[in-house]
């Protein structure tokens, strides 16, 4: 009987298949994972403030086709990259290449025209003529200095009828993302469904255009002060005194007051938590409020909302009676918004004020 050879075609068949398929997973490496999902990042991201289909919010409508006929690719990955500091959008430094580029073609499917291709040639204009024609048909919208409208552009800090709040274009963020070209398009084209208008439409003349892009360019030569708040500013403002528990509530109590605070209310920290009439009554927390300060401060940003009403926590801790206020300078370093920097540092001096005031 003729034995079988362990080599024949169908084993050898096997084995060829077997050590081909080996070496194609070999090769394909790294680039056998999932690409990432442009859709799922920009939703996680950027929809928040930008909008699920991208018509803005918070931050800028990224579908107009106004938009996407002067923005190139290259200006959403820096964009992305470095944010605009001071003006709520964050840099995403986290993000990979890979992620970015597909969070800009996640944004560029929503428009069907060619894209725009990135040109960095420098536009040669009349600087000082420039900042006349910025100051007669931009400042109005931009600020005088660039800074851009003020708050963050939300449906509460913006006339309704507006899309957005007119960027800062003072801003190294944007200065670093936007060529000279970029910038002398929308000043041409305007953006339809904006406030954003064809200044060649307005009578402008293309040199009158390239004069005010070689000014916005010059405030890279001039930026605006950038609050950069210290990484190690404590969480909360304390102070202890040995005066008695209730004289020191009544004292926080009067130097709101005295601030032109209007008391709230007092109650137990530990409300809600224990069981009715079991409250520690020694561990209390203090609420005032200022209408105008609010006001002014959900303007420039409504998320300032989470740490108001103001309070003072006042504790009896032994022989000692401690009070605590969370320092508002410490959380404005969330937000990116150097108007809140400003608000938020100005609370902090009426937090310390109040418990020195209680303390002495």
């Amino acid at each position: 009987m003729k034995r079988r050879n362990p080599r024949s075609r169908n084993g050898m068949s096997m084995h060829r298949h077997l050590c081909l398929t080996f070496v194609l997973l070999i090769m394909a490496g790294p680039a056998a994972a999932a690409a990432p999902d442009g859709r799922e990042l920009y939703l996680r991201h950027c929809a928040a403030c930008h909008g699920e289909n991208g018509y803005g919010g918070v931050g800028v409508p990224l579908a107009l086709p106004d938009f996407q006929h002067t923005a190139t690719d290259e200006y959403f990955i820096r964009t992305i990259r470095h944010g605009r500091p001071g003006r709520v959008m964050p840099s995403f430094t986290r993000l990979s290449d890979e992620e970015v580029r597909a969070i800009v073609e996640h944004v560029r499917s929503w428009h069907e025209g060619p894209r725009p291709a990135h040109d960095p040639a420098p536009v040669k204009g009349d600087e000082k003529r420039g900042a006349r024609l910025y100051r007669e048909h931009c400042a109005g919208c931009h600020g005088d200095h660039g800074q851009g409208g003020h708050g963050t552009g939300v449906t509460f800090s913006r006339p309704r009828e507006l899309p957005i709040i007119a960027p800062a274009l003072n801003n190294r963020g944007f200065l670093a993302a936007a060529t000279d070209q970029m910038i002398k398009q929308t000043l041409m084209r305007g953006r339809k469904g904006t406030p954003m208008v064809s200044f060649l439409e307005q009578g402008l003349t293309e040199k009158d255009i390239d004069d005010i892009v070689a000014f916005v360019r010059s405030f890279a030569r001039n930026p605006l002060p950038h609050n950069e708040v210290p990484a190690d500013e404590p969480p909360l403002l304390m102070a202890e005194t040995d005066r008695p528990f209730d004289e020191v509530v009544e004292a926080v109590k009067r130097a709101a007051v005295g601030a032109n605070f209007r008391l709230i209310r007092v109650q137990p920290l530990d409300q809600g938590l224990a069981p009715p009439g079991q409250e520690d009554q020694r561990r209390i927390i203090v609420y005032f409020c200022n209408f105008n300060f609010l006001y002014q401060a959900l303007a420039i940003d409504p998320r300032v909302g989470m740490f108001l009403p103001c309070r003072v926590t006042v504790v009896e801790d032994g022989d000692k009676v401690r009070l605590l206020a969370i320092n508002p300078t410490r959380l404005s370093r969330l937000f990116n918004n150097s108007e809140l920097d400003r608000a938020c540092a100005e609370m902090a001096e009426i937090y310390a004020n109040i418990l020195d005031e209680a303390t002495l």
